[in-house]
């Protein structure tokens, strides 16, 4: 069994930056892959990022490329989604999700854990 633990998120203006991370207990996340999915008020969840085992290999939607870095610290089980240059519209709470298996990693149903999120918000 894993859990995952996201924090920082938080109040921001428009243009700003946050970075989200994502402990992990349980067990070790070294061969998960991992992602970032959040869900706007009245919508449904989207994938936003993420990443292969090894950090080498990361994927981003399209509305955050060039503003947001996922990465990961394995020897702290821990990833992280760096977001910058924010807008309202990156609203929503955010949810890191652990796959155990190989999979591309875009879709919910390839996440086997998720932690409970964290409130992120874009002032304008």
């Amino acid at each position: 069994q894993v859990t995952l633990v996201e924090s920082g998120g938080g109040l921001v203006q428009a243009g700003g930056s946050l970075r989200l991370s994502c402990a992990a207990s349980g067990r070790t996340l070294s061969s998960y892959r991992m992602g970032w999915f959040r869900q706007a008020p009245g919508k449904e969840r989207e994938f936003v990022s993420t990443i292969n085992y090894n950090g080498v290999n990361t994927y981003y939607t399209d509305s955050v490329k060039g503003r947001f870095t996922i990465s990961r610290d394995n020897a702290k089980n821990t990833v992280y989604l760096q977001m910058n240059s924010l807008k309202p519209e990156d609203t929503a709470v955010y949810y890191c999700a652990a796959a155990p298996t190989v999979v591309a990693g875009r879709r919910l149903n390839e996440y086997t854990y998720w932690g409970q999120g964290t409130q992120v918000t874009v002032s304008s």
